[in-house]
């Protein structure tokens, strides 16, 4: 199975990293398919942290090729910024490649990010300002700049003028703010391009060769099946595609060459930024979930909203992706709760929903339908095998694998690399 890819089943979160993480040793190649740095992984390894937001997590396991995809945009500041933090630790990051298709994120985007969200009032997303959508706007209407175009300067300055040429009229007569000069957005990425020149590459002709000769190959999804520009909660969504199928669009390989679709869901819910959450907490298990899980955004620091499982939202990502396996997150966070409520179907207006309904204004108002399982008393970090699990604990997961349309194959126990229990392995 040499074409892995993972995903978000919920609204990101849920330990991409840690998978990725888990599979490092038997990798050869990771990919970051989607996203920019809005996003974030923390991967603990032995008594190291470590928090990423543009690099692929793949990065910190010795021997494996990272990569950049095309389906990403770029913060070139942040991207150094992280390599340079890694280096300060000791990670060899010169096995990194950056897709020369991929989009760059600049100044403008950024301001244009915060500006337009403040002018929506009640009405914004959620945005973590980082200027992820305005780039991704720029992608789509054809005016964006990719990581090639640092290495033309005439080139380089045709588009950044094109881009400014109605982005000022905005900024300026819009909302009461200075103009962008070209020539400082220019000198901006120009000074970049020499360090980035020899990580530049034909991204998409490295990895079709490398599963031509049988390398394990691990696509990495930043955000999650619900915040998808197409599948998501929208418009409380991304503005890239976080499901399986981006794998293939973000990295230049063909949907043939996914093998196994591996799916990361936590053993409750969580989400950042606005739109509806229908199984969410106000109340002192919200908050003994959010402060026993550190439900605190990797990127933004911004609490998370927190909820219990929500089985239909799982089953729809197993839909949307053709999940073949789940990875159970965070199990032992339940530790310690007398009941566990699952959210087995939704009411609304008195109807019962065993599925998302199809209509936005409907899942708004969704209200869940629980259903309670005993809790566990017994700390569950140090166990390793399914066995090794209280009985309640094995009766919780083996009921949301039933509900959830497909095996957990992995479950979570701890933060610490090896916590984990593995019920069929995710590679052979």
């Amino acid at each position: 199975m040499p074409g892995i890819v993972i995903v978000g089943v919920q609204w990101g979160d849920e330990g991409k990293g840690k998978a990725t993480d888990l599979l490092g040793e038997r990798t050869d190649w990771v990919v970051k398919f989607n996203g920019g740095n809005n996003a974030g992984h923390t991967v603990v390894i032995g008594d190291e942290k470590y928090a990423l937001h543009l690099l692929p997590s793949g990065i910190l396991s010795p021997g494996v090729n990272a990569i950049i995809g095309n389906g990403v945009v770029v913060d070139l500041e942040v991207l150094f910024a992280e390599l340079e933090a890694l280096h300060a630790r000791g990670v060899d990051t010169s096995h990194l490649r950056v897709s020369a298709n991929a989009h760059i994120i600049t100044q403008y985007h950024r301001t244009l990010d915060k500006v337009t969200e403040r002018f929506l009032g009640k009405r914004q997303i959620g945005t973590t300002g980082r200027g992820i959508g305005p780039a991704y706007a720029d992608k789509i209407n054809r005016v964006g700049i990719r990581v090639q175009d640092i290495f033309d300067e005439n080139i380089l300055r045709q588009k950044v003028e094109g881009a400014l040429d109605q982005k000022n009229h905005l900024l300026v007569k819009i909302f009461n703010r200075r103009a962008i000069t070209v020539d400082e957005i220019v000198e901006d990425l120009l000074s970049y391009a020499e360090r980035l020149r020899p990580m530049v590459a034909d991204t998409g002709l490295l990895l079709n060769d490398a599963l031509d000769a049988g390398d394990v190959v691990v696509f990495e999804g930043g955000q999650a099946t619900m915040l998808d520009v197409d599948h998501g909660t929208y418009p409380f969504v991304t503005s890239s595609s976080a499901t399986a199928g981006g794998a293939a669009t973000g990295s230049g390989v063909g949907p043939n060459r996914l093998d196994r679709i591996v799916g990361i869901v936590k053993a409750y819910t969580t989400r950042v930024g606005a739109g509806p959450f229908p199984t969410e907490l106000f109340d002192e298990n919200g908050d003994f979930l959010r402060s026993r899980g550190f439900e605190f955004g990797t990127t933004t620091g911004r609490p998370r909203r927190v909820g219990w499982y929500d089985a239909p939202i799982t089953r729809y990502a197993t839909r949307v992706n053709g999940i073949t396996d789940l990875v159970l997150t965070k199990l032992d966070i339940l530790t310690g709760l007398d009941q566990i409520p699952v959210c087995v179907a939704y009411d609304i207006d008195g109807e019962r929903f065993d599925e998302i309904p199809v209509n936005q204004s409907d899942f708004h108002h969704a209200k869940p339908i629980l259903e309670y399982f005993p809790g566990w008393k017994d700390d569950i970090s140090r166990a390793r095998t399914f066995e090794d699990l209280p009985l309640e604990a094995r009766e919780y997961v083996l009921a949301l694998e039933a509900m959830s349309g497909t095996r957990i194959s992995v479950i979570g126990v701890g933060a610490s690399r090896d916590a984990v229990i593995v019920r069929h392995d995710l590679v052979d």
